[in-house]
């Protein structure tokens, strides 16, 4: 299996790795006992990315850097970067492998995003899976800067995961992960979004052959435009100067 390439696109870093190499990547952190970040971009991360400085310390400090973005895999391709569909990394896709894994390897897995009601059903539908999946959840409404979030971390060293999911949206989560790594045990920290909410059902989940055809965007906004319509047809536009950047390094040496 090829080795995960850094390369910049639309003014950020990335890396070629497939879901795969991600889940071997953590599993190997976690048989050393490492901590890690594993990040990922789309096209409103890479937005966010230009707009704020603490977007781009996170990714800074990523130690791999996941394209959750077809619409980014298409531009890649176009420059010539050797990629394909298999580079598109989003958890709709990985999470069976990845529990599976999580069950066999008795990984203790912590998610801190989603309302407590959620997080129940959210558990209960991994654990109907995956029975023997050591899974703790916790809310993501609390405080980032007081006595919740001190409460918070003390819980999870308690329980000393060694997969981190935060699951809080952009930029909130990576503002957290950022604001509190230097605070938690060695662990992989996955920043997942709306993860567990597509785990619980309250959250539209398009069919994963939609993702292969490249039009899983299309089928998020349809089930919610009124949320989405800014970040899929206002944001994309922010991100010119990069796409004419990107086309003007063509071809050129490293």
């Amino acid at each position: 299996m090829d080795t995960p390439r850094r390369f910049s696109l639309l003014g950020a870093e990335v890396d070629t790795v497939t879901s795969a190499q991600m889940l071997d990547f953590a599993a190997a952190k976690i048989a050393a006992g490492e901590g890690a970040i594993v990040a990922n971009h789309n096209l409103h991360s890479l937005y966010l990315y230009q707009r704020r400085a603490d977007m781009r310390a996170f990714y800074a400090q990523a130690d791999l850097i996941e394209i959750d973005s077809t619409p980014m895999i298409a531009w890649a391709k176009l420059l010539g970067h050797q990629v394909s569909r298999a580079h598109r990394v989003t958890y709709l896709d990985y999470r069976e492998d990845f529990w599976a894994r999580a069950q066999t390897n008795h990984w203790r897995v912590y998610h801190v995003g989603g309302a407590p009601e959620v997080n129940a059903a959210s558990k209960a539908g991994i654990l109907k899976r995956y029975p023997r999946a050591d899974v703790h959840t916790h809310s993501g409404f609390f405080d980032m800067n007081g006595a919740d979030n001190d409460a918070l971390i003390a819980d999870i060293h308690a329980q000393q995961p060694h997969i981190l999911f935060v699951g809080m949206g952009m930029p909130r989560q990576e503002a957290w992960i950022l604001a509190n790594r230097h605070r938690l045990p060695p662990c992989v920290i996955l920043p997942v979004g709306a993860a567990f909410d597509y785990e619980a059902g309250v959250q539209y989940t398009p069919p994963r052959w939609t993702g292969k055809l490249g039009v899983e965007w299309l089928a998020r906004f349809l089930a919610d435009p009124k949320r989405l319509f800014e970040r899929y047809f206002v944001e994309p536009w922010f991100l010119l100067p990069q796409a004419v950047r990107d086309l003007t390094r063509r071809g050129k040496p490293a």
